[in-house]
């Protein structure tokens, strides 16, 4: 099959197009025949073998995680899928048995691995994928926005609808509103919940992007003092939820925006890991410090439902030929989109 994939760490010039083996599926897996895999910030960390992700070749990896498309081939033991099912992956993989995917906390799997990171990923013709993975794809969700939806979404999901707890009278604050995180925690926020939101970005033409989703406020990020603003906003008082996948370069402001009481979900660091917490204002005021990474299988099949629903949407900037990742991983690093970028295979 072809496949983009990379046999060593660096920059784009390490992704290859070319001819890999198919993937041969286990008696509780499918194979999945890629339609379109969406890029994502894990992607190029993985490329570049950074932040946690080298890799010990013994061979071609694949990258990618968020796949979509039609099952080819179902394991003897699988009874929920079937062939010609339209389907998109959830990227998370469980074991299934721990204490905790017994329990139904799937996110605290204690072996947890990573489509595209710890295993071969969509960037390819044909993806094996746990059956338990391959969630049910109505006929009115394109192939390209639901690759938009899982990585950006379940995170969202999980932070703002279970850990945060978000009230529809509460104001959330979703830093980086263009990235396909912002995207989405502005429409889970806005649309499913029903809150006030306050989003920061870098331009004017991002900053309408974001009301067009339902951002109802927007702080240019580069010209405005953020937490000053936010005071503004807020008669003083500050949000009651951040949305932080930026992390080291943002805190300083973003946490001086939280309100008393206020929660602060963490669910990617892509700009730096550290950061001074004063804990005495912690403390005093109430504040909660939570980390999410991704979520449940079940949170992508309610996010599907939603986008099916037209209560929200993947969002997709631009597309490329899958033989054209180079080009796609270069517009990522230039971070000059809104969304997602989208791998497709014809």
């Amino acid at each position: 099959m072809k496949a983009v994939y990379i046999t060593e760490h660096g920059g784009t010039e390490v992704l290859k197009y070319g001819d890999v083996p198919e993937p041969t599926i286990g008696p509780n897996d499918v194979k999945v025949r890629v339609n379109a895999c969406a890029l994502n910030r894990l992607d190029a960390f993985t490329r570049a073998g950074v932040k946690g992700t080298k890799i010990k070749f013994s061979g071609p990896h694949i990258l990618g995680g968020d796949a979509a498309g039609e099952v080819v081939e179902v394991g003897q033991e699988v009874t929920r899928v079937r062939l010609g099912d339209r389907v998109v992956v959830a990227p998370r993989l469980t074991c299934g048995q721990c204490r905790h995917c017994v329990a139904g906390d799937e996110e605290l799997c204690i072996t947890p691995g990573m489509l595209g990171s710890t295993t071969n990923g969509g960037y390819a013709e044909f993806i094996k994928v746990p059956a338990v993975n391959a969630m049910p794809l109505p006929d009115n969700i394109t192939y390209e926005e639901a690759a938009a939806l899982p990585t950006v979404f379940i995170p969202c999901w999980h932070m703002l609808i279970r850990r945060a707890a978000l009230r529809p009278w509460e104001t959330v604050m979703v830093i980086s509103a263009s990235s396909g995180v912002g995207s989405a925690a502005i429409q889970v926020a806005k649309q499913v919940i029903g809150s006030r939101v306050i989003a920061t970005t870098s331009s004017d033409e991002k900053a309408l992007k974001a009301k067009e989703l339902g951002a109802d406020e927007v702080i240019q990020s580069g010209t405005e003092d953020v937490a000053q603003r936010v005071k503004e906003l807020t008669d003083g008082r500050g949000v009651d939820v951040v949305v932080d996948h930026v992390g080291a370069d943002v805190w300083p402001a973003t946490f001086a925006s939280l309100a008393p009481g206020g929660r602060y979900g963490i669910c990617g660091v892509t700009s730096g890991y550290r950061a001074d917490l004063q804990m005495g204002m912690l403390f005093v005021r109430n504040q909660s410090i939570y980390g999410v990474f991704m979520g449940r299988k079940e949170d992508l099949r309610q996010i599907v439902t939603m986008a099916a629903n037209g209560i929200i949407h993947g969002v997709v900037d631009r597309t490329f030929p899958l033989r054209e990742a180079v080009k796609a991983h270069d517009a990522l690093e230039e971070r000059n989109f809104f969304g997602k970028l989208v791998l497709t295979i014809p």
